[in-house]
């Protein structure tokens, strides 16, 4: 392969060619020095004029051609010629954080609920770079907002949580687990944080489980607790590779979010396939048969 590639980004306006081609014919077959003023005028009254030195007898072409030659270009700058450049390389961010948050509701009528509120829109104002989602369980497990950069559409879909929001009755913790591990590897993120909002409660071996899932995954599973966290709280941190998070150490969740945060710019192992569009520069081109319509005439 040549280390140089061509292509048509939009080929379908070559069809405007054949078109084009056909009007310059018509207008070539039509025109004369006089254009169709021999027509419309008076035949006394432009040889009367011919004779003062008023009629330009010529039959220049020129503004035909510059018009017809700048046409064809803006067409040709259309379809968007295209050379290949490998030399470029790409990056992603493989680092992103899901919020996951219990919507069941004896965590929705805890006191500290605001509490815990504040403290997930703490974290997701320490993102930064990184990209952020929003899943909510109850009996089940949903997915309130996409992985995403817009942070603060994140934080007020955050601030709208609510007992009302789950259908099904219930605290099933592994599922909302199991939901942000697909979403995470979906997403390819290979380094990252879930950090559960959670009153302990359906914390068991399901959801061990789906710890060490998450951390054979990349990614660390941390807790924010309402009250004093008991051991299962620690046990799942361990397992997830996390820390257990009260709702007095906001300035510890935003270190972790910022400091220990592991985010990674990785260029991919394969090259991108970048086409740059040089259509632009034709456009420029298509400025120089116009020069042609303003040259000056000698008297």
């Amino acid at each position: 392969m040549s280390g140089l590639e061509f292509a048509l980004l939009r080929p379908w306006w070559l069809l405007a060619l054949p078109p084009l081609a056909l009007a310059g014919w018509w207008l070539f077959t039509r025109r004369g020095g006089l254009g169709d003023w021999h027509r419309a005028a008076d035949p006394a009254l432009l040889q009367a004029m011919a004779a003062l030195g008023r009629v330009d007898q010529s039959s220049s072409r020129l503004p035909l051609i510059a018009c017809l030659a700048t046409a064809t270009l803006c067409v040709l700058a259309l379809c968007g010629p295209a050379v290949e450049r490998r030399d470029t390389l790409s990056f992603r961010n493989l680092d992103g954080v899901l919020f996951l948050v219990d919507a069941s509701q004896s965590v929705m009528e805890h006191a500290r609920w605001p509490q815990m509120q504040t403290m997930g829109r703490f974290g997701i104002a320490s993102l930064g770079t990184r990209p952020g989602g929003l899943i909510v369980f109850g009996g089940d497990a949903y997915v309130a907002t996409d992985m995403t950069l817009d942070h603060l559409q994140l934080g007020q879909t955050f601030s709208l949580i609510d007992a009302e929001m789950m259908p099904d009755p219930g605290s099933r913790p592994e599922r909302g687990l199991a939901l942000a591990r697909r979403l995470l590897e979906e997403a390819s993120v290979i380094a990252g944080d879930v950090i559960l909002l959670t009153d302990g409660e359906g914390l068991g071996p399901a959801t061990l489980q789906e710890a060490a899932a998450l951390s054979a995954q990349g990614v660390r599973l941390s807790l924010i607790a309402p009250e004093a966290p008991d051991a299962a709280f620690g046990t799942h941190a361990s397992a997830g590779g996390g820390r257990v998070f009260t709702l007095e150490q906001t300035d510890a969740l935003a270190d972790w979010m910022q400091q220990d945060a592991r985010t990674r710019l990785e260029a991919q192992d394969y090259p991108l396939l970048f086409w740059k569009d040089m259509g632009r520069y034709i456009l420029l081109l298509a400025l120089l048969p116009l020069l042609l319509l303003f040259r000056r005439r000698e008297a």
